[in-house]
């Protein structure tokens, strides 16, 4: 039986675009729901300027209230050497780190080019590592950017090429406003094993365009690791216009489920913690909209 590692990333990438934020206290109890339901791996915090990404404000705070005896991970997403000074003082233990590939896209999401984006990865990985903390580079806008459009997946490569040079511990590969399709997961599979070989993949997808859950499926067939979502289906990035949210927890888990791979994470509880969060935050849930019919929830 297949198994892969389902990365929680509701509570930052979920939370980071909606109008309403959540208290500390909200954000550890989200946490601990995805405990609950038995996920081992939480992008729990993002450790970014409070003045440009209120919904993230408290970091500290949330990671000082977070149950330390449950074998969780929780990651701490940094964008600079500020962030990751906050990150290891709040005592994460993973951090990621994001490096957008494309122009525009990096200067009004980080405030500095790709090649500074790049260096500044490299240096937040290596003194992650030094520390002794797991460290994710997450490419972001892999599968197409809301202002320049299509990326070449050589880019992709090159920027994969010098990221692995400080041997990260993971590679993520994100389609950041959801334009991707299966073809092109297979592609950057093939791009990134061999510009970053031995690294293990982890994938991050939004369904903006209804293929996020036919991109995870495909990239679990090129030998995924890790597979980015996010609790209710919410998130979304504040500098990308338009992109909606990530794919949801529970219906992954529910897709993996049927097609015997392991992840040891309760669907059930998924839903359970969705429908908390969106009455958390006074929103539907965009995952469960228009879901009618399908089995009965003894079934689920």
């Amino acid at each position: 039986m297949t198994a892969v590692e389902l990365v929680e990333v509701g509570p930052r990438d979920g939370l980071q675009n909606e109008k309403t934020v959540l208290s500390v206290e909200q954000k550890i109890e989200l946490i601990v729901r995805a405990l609950d339901a038995g996920v081992r791996r939480v992008e729990a915090v993002s450790f970014v300027n409070p003045a440009r990404v209120p919904q993230m404000a408290g970091a500290e705070d949330v990671m000082a209230g977070l149950p330390r005896d449950r074998g969780a991970s929780y990651i701490g997403l940094v964008l600079n050497r500020r962030g990751l000074d906050r990150a290891l003082a709040a005592a994460v233990d993973e951090v990621n780190v994001v490096v957008v590939s494309t122009e525009e896209f990096s200067r009004r999401n980080q405030g500095c080019s790709v090649d500074e984006g790049i260096a500044a990865a490299v240096d937040i990985v290596r003194d992650a590592r030094a520390a002794g903390l797991f460290a994710t580079v997450t490419v972001a806008a892999s599968f197409g950017c809301p202002f320049s459009g299509e990326v070449d997946p050589a880019h992709i490569g090159r920027i994969l090429a010098r990221v692995a040079e400080a041997e990260p511990s993971e590679i993520a590969i994100a389609d950041t406003i959801g334009v991707g399709v299966p073809a092109q997961v297979r592609t950057l599979a093939e791009v990134a094993t061999a510009n970053a070989p031995g690294v293990p993949q982890r994938w991050h997808f939004h369904n903006t365009r209804n293929t996020g859950y036919a991109n995870a499926l495909t990239a679990l067939e090129t030998g995924a690791a890790a597979l980015d979502a996010s609790i209710g289906g919410f998130g979304g990035c504040p500098f990308a216009p338009a992109a909606t949210g990530n794919i949801a927890s529970e219906d992954l888990i529910y897709a993996l489920d049927r097609s015997g791979v392991r992840t040891g994470v309760d669907m059930g509880r998924l839903v359970d913690a969705a429908g908390w969060l969106g009455s958390a935050l006074g929103e539907d849930v965009p995952a469960l909209l228009g879901r009618a019919g399908g089995f009965p929830r003894a079934l689920e």
